[in-house]
């Protein structure tokens, strides 16, 4: 049996992969294909991605896309990096008790969140006089971004030596400088990591967005939607080609920004670990 386990758990992981990614790859070989069948192959053509092109709400859903997901990443990611600091100088018992407090957006259902989010823009715009929109599409996505920074800044802030702000101030660094030369650089890994994971939920997400863009507003995710919703257009699958090769890329980044980050940490371990050995013969 023991000869057998390394052959089914090799056909389970292929079948699983399989299940995962073949209704991905169907959509991907579609949205090359001639004519608007969803079954019959007819030959390679690039007709959807330009009438894709030429659509102005499509267009339109994209620069929104677009302009939501790098602004809600940057603001998250200034406030997230500053909550992770603020976290990390605290006593342990208030910074677990707000680790939780920033945890629980990740671990609730999105629907919640959109449906929360919704009724105080709506509660709060009656009260100042605005109604949903761009600018609550933005907060809402800047919201949700934010726990994921502070998770991405966090390993960093521990791993830095403790006595690094204070050595560069004693000679002669002013706070500010101490933070942007000494700290800033051994937070940079971070901060980018939580930078490209913002971006890439937002650009990604659809059920929060639908609940705060209001009828004036659409993203890519919410186009997909109304156009599935009116015809099952092949432009649809070449829509959703382009999404997924985005967000797959900026996935694929962050893992081998990941990969660089831990080989270059065990890379300075070893050398460490050597001079510690060179520095014990002599």
């Amino acid at each position: 049996m023991q000869n057998r386990n390394p052959v089914i758990a090799k056909v389970l992981n292929v079948l699983v992969f399989l299940f995962l990614y073949l209704p991905i790859a169907v959509l991907i070989i579609f949205s090359f294909n001639d004519s608007k069948s969803r079954t019959v192959w007819s030959g390679f053509s690039l007709h959807w991605y330009q009438e894709l092109f030429q659509d102005e709400e499509i267009l339109s859903a994209f620069s929104t896309t677009l302009t939501v997901s790098v602004l809600a990443a940057l603001i998250a990611t200034v406030l997230g990096t500053a909550a992770a600091i603020g976290f990390h100088a605290m006593k342990r018992r208030p910074r677990h008790l707000l680790m939780t407090i920033n945890n629980i957006p990740m671990t609730n259902a999105d629907i919640i969140t959109g449906v929360s989010l919704m009724l105080l823009f709506v509660f709060t715009g009656n009260m100042l006089g605005f109604s949903l929109g761009f600018g609550t599409l933005l907060v809402a996505h800047i919201t949700f971004n934010i726990p994921y920074v502070v998770l991405a800044v966090l390993p960093k802030l521990r791993q830095l030596n403790p006595n690094l702000g204070e050595a560069a101030m004693d000679l002669g660094a002013t706070p500010w400088q101490a933070f942007w030369k000494v700290l800033m650089p051994e937070l940079r890994p971070g901060i980018l990591n939580g930078l490209l994971i913002a971006f890439t939920l937002s650009i990604d997400d659809f059920v929060i967005s639908y609940f705060t863009a209001g009828s004036e507003v659409s993203t890519l995710a919410m186009q997909i939607y109304a156009m599935t919703r009116k015809r099952i257009s092949p432009e649809v699958n070449a829509l959703s080609t382009i999404l997924f090769v985005v967000v797959l890329t900026l996935l694929l980044i962050v893992n081998f920004r990941e990969m660089h980050q831990t080989k270059q940490a065990e890379k300075r371990d070893k050398a460490l670990q050597k001079d510690g050995v060179k520095g014990g013969t002599r």
